[in-house]
């Protein structure tokens, strides 16, 4: 059985790593500072340490001095981790076997299979492509969940949620899990349960407390047929979601100068207490915009309906570098006349224009049944004026002005979920 030192004062970080690394069959011992961490060393003769870089009581660059100067742990590898270190101590810590700097918050992976190619051992993770996302706001806890359930990130969950509480010094905190586009069946209940489960075990919130909000019917039976999650709701209205839950009227979190609609909503407080976040929710191999859109095939159509020449030219130059076709309309009825709409896999539509509104341009949508994606650009921010775009099954809103970032951004996860 290999071992493994993990010499860092958070508590929770070494009790992730015990829980984890023990799953995979690893002795784990764990050290709480740079001299304790010096002593259990020397006494257990690990095949691997992982350790932060700033540790009390004895520096990290005494520890590994006294790692070296000792024959049976002089060639022992380290894999270092810190949130902030300059290059020129990066230099002096190699010079004593680090053979990986890790920064923190961590990427789970990239630690787990560093360690698995130092110790020659095959470390194997859940790859299902899954995108969790954990922040707290007005003493709520938001999560979201897009693409798909991952086992890895559902358990690294519990710890970013025992980390966020503490941050946010909140005992019990109401929670909305946003999961509106993930493809849930049979075969993730289980991922389904846990996922519920290390949510309710985590934050000790009853489950009336706890609202979902997503369109899958699986979540909506699944969710009514279990006795430990009867009184959680699930919900396809963000209305609904943001009034009940919050105590807030949905408008209170419409502002102007948010880049979409639930900017302000999901936008990250500060924290109450110092310190940084440990865990990233994030793979090292979670793909960026930019790679998101490489795999989109090149012959994605997208029609911009703006009368604002300027709004035009920026969502064709955000676009650039993809190869998709681009075609401008100055108002709606000019894009309902253009002939075959459903050649278009993306929409991107303003609501103040001549001739033919937004609001008119979605409402013949739907009375000609095309369900095509539509982004909604728009400087008209008022609750009313949101919901009602919403409610016509728009796929994002985003408020004007815009930033090319966003526009990317928001088309890479609308076209990865109808490609």
């Amino acid at each position: 059985m290999k071992k493994i030192l993990v010499i860092d004062e958070s508590q929770l970080f070494r009790d992730f790593l015990k829980q984890k690394l023990g799953a995979y069959g690893f002795e784990v011992i764990l050290s709480v500072n740079g001299l304790d961490g010096a002593v259990k060393l020397r006494q257990s003769m690990p095949d691997l340490v992982i350790m932060d870089y700033y540790l009390s009581r004895a520096s990290s660059l005494e520890l590994l001095k006294k790692k070296k100067s000792d024959p049976n742990t002089a060639n022992t590898p380290v894999i270092m981790c810190s949130a902030r270190i300059e290059r020129e101590k990066i230099m002096q810590a190699a010079k004593y076997g680090v053979k990986k700097f890790v920064s923190k918050p961590v990427k789970v992976d990239s630690l787990l299979h560093t360690m698995g190619e130092i110790l020659g051992v095959n470390v194997k993770l859940d790859n299902t492509p899954c995108i969790i996302e954990a922040h707290v706001n007005d003493e709520i806890l938001f999560i979201e969940v897009a693409e798909g359930l991952n086992t890895e990130k559902i358990e690294l969950l519990k710890y970013k949620i025992t980390e966020l509480m503490h941050l946010y010094e909140i005992e019990t905190p109401r929670v909305l899990l946003i999961m509106p586009h993930v493809e849930i069946g049979d075969d993730n209940t289980v991922k389904l349960d846990l996922l519920l489960s290390n949510i309710l075990t985590y934050t000790k919130t009853k489950p009336r407390f706890v609202k979902i909000l997503t369109n899958n019917e699986h979540v909506k039976a699944f969710v009514g047929t279990r006795d430990q999650y009867r009184e959680v709701e699930v919900t396809n209205s963000i209305e609904h979601a943001m009034d009940g839950l919050l105590g807030k009227k949905a408008g209170a979190y419409m502002d102007a100068e948010d880049s979409s609609v639930r900017g302000n909503f999901l936008k990250t407080a500060a924290p109450k207490k110092g310190g940084a976040e440990s865990f990233d929710m994030k793979f090292e191999d979670e793909k960026t915009v930019e790679q998101g859109l490489e795999e989109i095939e090149q012959h994605v159509s997208v029609a911009v309906i703006d009368d604002d020449i300027v709004i035009q030219e920026l969502i064709d130059t955000a676009f650039a570098d993809t190869g998709f076709r681009i075609t401008a309309f100055n108002n709606g009825k000019e894009f309902m006349h253009s002939g075959d709409l459903e050649t278009f896999d993306l929409v991107f539509l303003d609501l103040m224009m001549p001739e033919m509104n937004g609001f008119q341009v979605l409402h013949e949508l739907k009375q000609r049944g095309l369900k095509l994606p539509v982004i909604v650009l728009s400087a008209l921010s008022k609750k009313e004026t949101v919901i009602e775009a919403l409610r016509y099954g728009v796929s994002s809103y985003i408020i004007k002005p815009l930033r090319p970032e966003w526009i990317l951004k928001k088309a890479t996860e609308v076209l990865r979920m109808n490609f």
